[in-house]
């Protein structure tokens, strides 16, 4: 179900990155043999494609490497249909959502005890899609935090309220 579109998002661009997106898994699903329907949303300021069936672990792979490189390989793909850049979400089944719920867990965890201790405290590297759902549980829970280090190895700083 699409949120209400906020001002200055185009939904309808949104949508067709989706639908291109959603094409572009159809065919790899296709050629690797997999099983798999495919969902497409809008939500906030991006297009959501989620995949779901029952054997699609190999299409996220240990701790979400696959998933990662298939979004990266879609976000070309739709990049090279549309000439814009994308920042389409693809989520297989429901391993992102799931993994959404664990990470604001632990940026909540954080925030609460840097708000006991005052003093900052760092994460273990995080993926961006990680460190973003981060970012925004210790910025729910009233305290600011940053991004640090350079890719791979980027992770998240919880800083004590100013």
């Amino acid at each position: 179900m699409a949120e209400a579109p906020e001002a200055g998002i185009d939904i309808e661009a949104l949508e067709n990155e989706g639908d291109i997106a959603a094409d572009y898994i159809e065919g790899l699903l296709d050629i690797a043999d997999f099983d798999g329907d495919i969902d497409m949303d809008v939500e906030g300021d991006r297009a959501m494609v989620s995949v779901v069936g029952a054997t699609l672990d190999e299409l996220i792979g240990d701790d979400g490497e696959v998933l990662e490189a298939l979004q990266e390989l879609t976000r070309l793909a739709v990049h090279r249909a549309t000439g814009e850049r994308s920042r389409l979400m693809l989520d297989i089944g429901g391993y992102r959502e799931g993994r959404r719920k664990v990470l604001f867990q632990i940026g909540t965890e954080a925030a609460n005890k840097v708000k006991e201790s005052g003093e900052i405290h760092p994460l273990e590297p995080m993926t961006p899609f990680e460190r973003k759902v981060v970012h925004d549980a210790v910025a729910a829970a009233g305290l600011r935090s940053e991004s640090e280090g350079e890719e791979p190895n980027r992770y998240v700083v919880v800083h004590p309220a100013d």
